[in-house]
């Protein structure tokens, strides 16, 4: 249950997340706590509560008898997935999705061949569970149920690779996933193409075919690129 304390800490959180995000509130830009207390009617405390975790992601800094100050792009931690949640709500979400679509293209093929090479029969059987998934949620607009799906399919890929650089960043193909889905850049009903490569892909890594796996990923992955550049050129 959450707390009345909790949701201010939660709201002011956003609130000010989502304008860094934005670049509402530039590089270089000191915020007051004061002043934060005051604009959004709440105590001090909440205030740096919200500011330590602001830190901690990297986008503001905050030193004595300055302020907070608001940190330069190149250095917030991007791979953060509330990071990427408010990116993704600015008006640059669709550079921010080709972004990170390219860091996934980059990076799942190759944790489709090692999962080819080193995934369980458990973790095969999961594979096979949410590709057959994703093909009974692809059609009558049932786009929440096929996330959920598609979001387990790429942490499965991800942790199977064995290699826990690659499975780290099951968090922020998630976000990326999400943030399609919710921001409308994605067909209503999922390309039946990208739905049939997740199932050969479940059985090329099934079957240990590291180099099919490879391969049907980079074609997941140009298909993704493709719909952004219809949907959100």
């Amino acid at each position: 249950m959450t707390t009345p304390a909790q949701g201010l800490h939660t709201h002011v959180l956003d609130a000010l997340g989502l304008e860094i995000a934005a670049g509402d509130c530039p590089p270089g830009l000191v915020l007051r706590t004061d002043e934060l207390a005051q604009r959004f009617d709440v105590s001090r405390t909440v205030v740096r509560e919200v500011v330590r975790v602001l830190e901690s992601m990297h986008l503001v800094e905050s030193r004595r008898r300055v302020g907070v100050t608001v940190r330069p792009t190149e250095e917030w931690n991007v791979y953060d997935p509330q990071v990427i949640r408010w990116r993704l709500a600015g008006s640059d979400r669709p550079r921010q999705l080709r972004s990170l679509t390219v860091l996934r293209s980059a990076v799942e093929p190759v944790a489709a061949g090692l999962a080819a090479r080193h995934a369980t029969a458990e973790q095969c059987a999961a594979l096979t569970e949410c590709a057959l998934g994703m093909v009974a949620t692809s059609r009558g607009q049932q786009l929440e149920g096929y996330l959920r799906h598609d979001i387990a399919f790429h942490r499965i890929v991800l942790n199977a690779s064995g290699n826990e650089m690659f499975a780290r960043l099951g968090d922020v193909v998630a976000e990326v996933l999400a943030g399609r889905t919710h921001h409308q850049v994605m067909f209503e009903d999922p390309d039946p193409a990208a739905v049939t490569l997740h199932v050969r892909l479940a059985e090329a890594v099934r079957e240990g075919d590291a180099g099919g796996a490879e391969r049907l990923t980079k074609e997941i992955a140009v298909g993704a690129l493709h719909e952004l550049d219809v949907l959100a050129p």
